[in-house]
């Protein structure tokens, strides 16, 4: 039986707000880097494809960096990258309308597996879904009742959207959202990607983020057997205390990582900056670094969207700087694509 929200009890206790602060100062330390990004669209283009890979893997949807980009150039048939990308729209649907709305409700968390399962099935009608193990084995029974999940989507959007509700930590009720729409599982498919975007969404919506830059999923897939024991134990034993520690030390290792990885792209975008200024200063513009950034797959068309120019200018610019080095051209049929190596090196390190 799913507990309502909120709940009836004092779930932060001394080890949860020892490890909140930690949390808190690890998150406003992200925060704070990702500002320096000059434009907001080369963090939430790049990471929202390395979230998106990372989160599908979960799901046993496995699929490389390659395919990824390529499938964003519209190149390329690989089933796997295609449901990446999905994923990744999805979460950009998901940004947009947030950011817009201020509200994350079931109608957007319903938009948002919709774009990722790529059908109309919605909420759950039809009894007969269960979770289980490797082994076969059913370890939890989701709500069967069509009625009974609308009550609990309903009473978790007023959780989610209304502050007076809980006074729970912002990160701390993240958690707590996290395992009750695992455990609603109100959809047939996609409720794990959807659940994880969610997570995100939330950080921006309660302003601990302006960017989507904070993803779990990798930490997850560190974590993979202990995530699903203690979304389990939780439910067995009503003990979040361990859950909610776990997601906090997700926050944390992940600020981290996410921290050193945007300081790395700074530094290559600055690199990039002053040699290209240096070396091609008529073709030079801050728009033109950015481009390069936030596909490290560019191509033509992308370049002269971008830029405003001629379709021959787009070329001779990206020529220009394949030949120096700056990025490598792949010929594939009669169009060429261009790869921001040291920028996919500093991805891939994930």
């Amino acid at each position: 039986m799913i507990e309502y929200l909120p709940l009836e009890r004092d779930i932060e206790t001394k080890a949860v707000l020892k490890k909140l602060a930690i949390a808190e100062r690890a998150l406003g330390t992200l925060r704070g880097v990702a500002s320096k990004v000059p434009n907001e669209d080369i963090l939430v283009n790049t990471l929202f494809l390395q979230e998106a890979k990372a989160s599908s893997e979960i799901e046993n949807i496995v699929t490389t960096h390659d395919e990824i980009f390529k499938a964003q150039l519209e190149i390329g048939h690989n089933l796997a990258a295609k449901e990446v990308e999905n994923y990744s729209h999805a979460l950009r649907e998901g940004f947009s309308i947030v950011k817009e709305q201020q509200l994350l409700t079931t109608n957007t968390v319903c938009t948002i597996q919709k774009r990722l399962e790529n059908n109309n099935a919605g909420l759950r009608r039809q009894s007969g879904t269960t979770l289980k193990n490797i082994s076969g084995e059913v370890v939890y029974t989701p709500p069967q009742d069509y009625d009974e999940i609308v009550c609990l989507m309903s009473n978790l959007e007023k959780f989610i959207n209304d502050t007076d509700l809980s006074d729970l930590n912002p990160l701390v009720k993240m958690a707590v959202i996290h395992h009750q729409f695992e455990s609603i599982h109100p959809f047939y498919d996609g409720n794990g990607r959807t659940g994880r975007i969610i997570n995100i969404l939330y950080l921006v919506l309660t302003g601990l983020l302006d960017t989507p830059v904070l993803y779990l999923s990798g930490y997850i897939i560190d974590t993979k057997k202990q995530y699903y024991d203690l979304l389990q134990k939780v439910r067995d034993e009503r003990d979040w205390e361990e859950w909610i520690l776990y997601i906090l030390t997700g926050v944390i290792l992940t600020s981290q990582e996410t921290v050193l990885l945007i300081e790395k792209i700074i530094a290559l975008m600055q690199d990039y900056k002053h040699s290209i200024r240096d070396r091609f200063h008529k073709m030079y513009s801050q728009d033109l670094i950015n481009n390069l950034f936030k596909y490290p797959y560019t191509k033509i068309d992308f370049l002269e969207q971008a830029l405003g120019v001629h379709r021959q200018t787009a070329a001779k610019y990206l020529n220009s700087l394949a030949n120096e080095g700056f990025l490598s051209k792949v010929s594939l049929g009669k169009s060429n694509y261009y790869l921001n190596t040291k920028l996919i090196e500093i991805l891939k390190s994930r």
